[in-house]
């Protein structure tokens, strides 16, 4: 997944799927991909992901509308996504 359009998802449920945010994240706009970032050794979901999204305002959309939200009894942390070194 690249980061051009991407949001960082921080404080998710731990029971939370990737079609969960797929549908929250689809009321910002056209979502292209959602993965959850799970712990290899234990495959337990590490509590964030990222959403890709089909343009630029589509993603700050959903910084805007998403941002500080409550999700599955959750306060999201929603912030555009920043490129791995």
């Amino acid at each position: 997944m690249s980061s051009g359009h991407s949001v960082f998802v921080g404080n998710l449920p731990y029971r939370a799927t990737e079609d969960d945010l797929g549908n929250l994240f689809s009321q910002a706009g056209r979502v292209n991909g959602v993965r959850i970032v799970y712990d290899r050794d234990t495959n337990r979901a590490k509590g964030f992901g990222f959403i890709e999204f089909g343009s630029e305002q589509d993603a700050q959309n959903a910084v805007s509308q998403l941002d500080g939200s409550e999700f599955q009894g959750r306060q999201l942390r929603v912030n555009i996504a920043t490129k791995r070194n």
